[in-house]
């Protein structure tokens, strides 16, 4: 059985879901969630602020499926730019260790040529398993 994770007052995504939970395990799939706000738009310009919102876009797909950081065991991050992800690290960190903790999953970052929305700056895809 599966069950389809939409956050509330969320805009209905078109052509995909934000995630998807699988009964018997519970493995979460999220789709990849880049910087937008609960009306489809990136408010945020820097590379730090978009990080910081698709993370908690994440962590707003898994509670729908009562998952928390803790439960995350894959990431791939999807950077636009790597000279401007090198040079966010710092808001980057504080920005993880914020909203994930000392929690770190199995992550693959990788510079793409481009992300769909020409504003976004990062795309962050999530597996995690709830015991």
């Amino acid at each position: 059985m599966r069950k389809i994770l939409q956050p509330p007052g969320w805009a209905t995504p078109k052509g995909y879901s934000n995630g998807i939970a699988v009964q018997g395990g519970t493995t979460v799939f999220v789709a990849g969630q880049v910087a937008y706000d609960a009306e489809n738009a990136i408010r945020e310009a820097g590379f730090g602020g978009q990080f910081r919102q698709a993370l908690k876009n994440t962590l707003a797909v898994l509670a729908e499926a009562g998952a928390g950081p803790e439960h995350v065991v894959r990431m791939t991050w999807y950077i636009s730019d790597k000279r401007e992800y090198l040079g966010a690290l710092k808001e980057v960190g504080a920005a993880w260790r914020e909203l994930m903790g000392r929690n770190y999953p199995t992550m693959t970052v990788a510079q793409v040529v481009a992300l769909v929305d020409d504003a976004a700056k990062v795309e962050i895809e999530t597996t995690a398993v709830v015991p």
